[in-house]
Parts: structure tokens; sequence; C-alpha cells
């Protein structure tokens, strides 16, 4: 289906973005934090370098990241002058078509580099993936790094700084997580130093919640079930109760840690149905050796062993939960 593609060494990946092009930097729908944070520090690196870039998403930023766009963009949802005025498009964060959302229909044959870190996913144009590293962010960090070093750009700015420690630190669930590696608290330390605001940062990602979201991690907590003697939980959220309690797919992207933080479990999903139809998106996470990329991959998604996601179709949602159920009792 796909055609063979480059892997890009990384003085590849420098050299192909130092080319003066006005640029499209696209990510995955439903973006989070590193999905954002990656593109608009690769936007900025790109006008430091006197060139013209956008960012676009199938999707619009969510209310809590957008402090890292304010003042450089408003909507990301593509429009017919995004998509009319560049000369090359770059995904960020995004490991398989599927996760673009119509973005990749629109623009696949025009997207020239893929920059990843996800350790499973369908390569769809050259590319340079790096699976062991905590976040797609560290890979634009050291592209910032290997602008200045070689006098491309004069320095690197505030802003990119910001969304780059933004962007790892809620990929590592603020250091935490088992992606986290020795190099990943090397970065952080730069960070530091260059004067992120840390602390703001942290309590806006991992310590404010909205009443919404709060209502939505309970409607979940009472929808939880257990199986395999405990070591599994899920979460069903039909769009009846989405729409029961005013909720926005925003409001549910934390209901995930509901079944994760459940003591005992070893796999946690979560089916959400966005919308009155039969199309559900899931989220897996693992708290052990167990892969839920692999899972996710059966539908076409994708992530990393301990996190991955996907969609599918399905009659009703306990169905969906009963497909994923399925091929985790295959592979467990």
């Amino acid at each position: 289906m796909f055609m063979q593609f480059k892997e890009l060494s990384f003085e590849e990946l420098c050299e192909k973005l130092c080319q003066n092009k006005k640029t499209l930097i696209i990510f995955h729908s439903r973006p989070d934090a590193d999905a954002v944070g990656s593109a608009f520090a690769l936007r900025e690196l790109l006008e430091a370098m006197g060139m013209q870039a956008i960012c676009a998403c199938s999707d619009e930023v969510p209310k809590r990241l957008e402090f890292m766009i304010e003042d450089v963009q408003g909507s990301v949802l593509l429009d017919m002058d995004m998509l009319g005025d560049h000369e090359r498009v770059i995904s960020v964060d995004s490991a398989s078509p599927q996760q673009l959302g119509p973005l990749f229909e629109r623009l696949h044959r025009d997207i020239d580099v893929m920059i990843d870190h996800h350790g499973s996913g369908t390569v769809y144009a050259d590319n340079y993936v790096r699976p062991e590293a905590s976040a797609t962010a560290e890979i634009i960090f050291d592209i910032a790094k290997w602008l200045v070093a070689n006098e491309k750009i004069p320095y690197i700015s505030d802003r990119v700084y910001g969304c780059i420690y933004t962007a790892i630190s809620s990929d590592t669930g603020c250091f935490k997580y088992s992606n986290v590696t020795p190099e990943t608290h090397r970065y952080a330390a730069e960070l530091v130093e260059a004067g992120v605001d840390t602390a703001d940062i942290n309590h806006r990602l991992f310590d404010s919640k909205t009443k919404k979201q709060i209502l939505a991690e309970g409607e979940a907590a009472r929808r939880l079930s257990v199986y395999g003697g405990g070591k599994i939980a899920s979460v069903l959220f039909p769009y009846s109760s989405k729409f029961s309690l005013g909720l926005s797919d925003e409001n549910l992207e934390t209901i995930i840690d509901i079944p994760r933080s459940l003591e005992g479990v070893e796999v946690a999903i979560s089916v959400r149905q966005p919308e009155d139809k039969k199309f559900f998106r899931v989220s897996m996470r693992s708290n052990g050796d167990f892969d839920v990329s692999a899972v996710c991959q059966r539908f076409g998604g994708g992530g990393h062993k301990k996190a991955a996601g996907c969609s599918l179709e399905a009659d009703g949602i306990e169905q969906a939960e009963k497909k994923i159920l399925s091929v985790i009792n295959e592979l467990y």
C-alpha cells in the first residue's frame, strides 16, 4: 500500500529543514502537548531561519495547551489558504496515517518528512524516527541545538524552550513514566538552566482540571470494569454519557487514568464514542511488560509499548471493548 521511504540520518534531517521553503507542519488529531509543542517549536525554528511556516491539525489545540501558541497562531484547522500556500509538508509526532485523520487524505502526496519517536506505526514519508526518545520534542531540541552550532540561527528562543519542556514533561507524565531515560533528565536540566518556568507548566499540565473534566473522571470511575483477575481494567464512555453531562472530547482526555491507577492493573483501556455513530476511539496503557501498541496496531493504530491508541468500528461500545479484549487475550 505504501511506498518505500528513506530513513534519514539526523544530519540529513537538519539539512533538509534548512532548505528555504514555505512549510506546512502537521500533527496528529486530538493533539497532546508533544504534538503541539514539537510543531510550534519547529515552526519557530524555521521562522528564525527566515522561512514562512504554519501549523495544521484536524482538531483544534485543547484549551489547556493554548498557552503554547498564544500570539503565534489562532486556529490550526486546515483551510484553503494553508492548503494552497506551501512548498513542503512536515509531520511531527504522528506514527501512522490514521493518526493524522483527514489531513492525510488531503496531503499524503505532499508530505516530505515525518519526525517521530513512536516505536510502532506505519511510515508514510521520508523519515527520522527515534524510538528511544521520550518525546518527539527531544528530537526538536537536538535540531535547535544543531541549528545554533551550525550558525543557522543565532539562539534558541524562550518560546522554543517552553514548548519543548512542556512536550517532554507531558509525554513522560512529569518524568515518572518508564520512557524516561538519563538523557531525558539531561534535556530537562538544560531547559531549566535556560529559564523555563517548570512549576507553572507542570501545574497547567497536571494539577489544573476543569469541572467538566472532573465530572468525566467521576463517570469513568462509575463505569469501571475489571477483567483477567484484576489485571485488566476498562472504562466505556458512550456518547449518551458524553451528551447527558455536556462534555467535549477534550474533557475525556484523562479518563484513561482511572483504570490505569487501579491497584493491580497491568493493562488499562478506555473506549470512547465521540458521536452517535458506530465509531469508537480507544486509548490503552500498560503498567507492566505487556505491549499495548501491538494491540492497537491490529486496528490501524500504534504508539509505544506502554501507551498507544487506535480507532475502530463496531455495532456498539460493548462490542468495541470485546474486540480489544479478544486481541489482549490472544497476545497476553
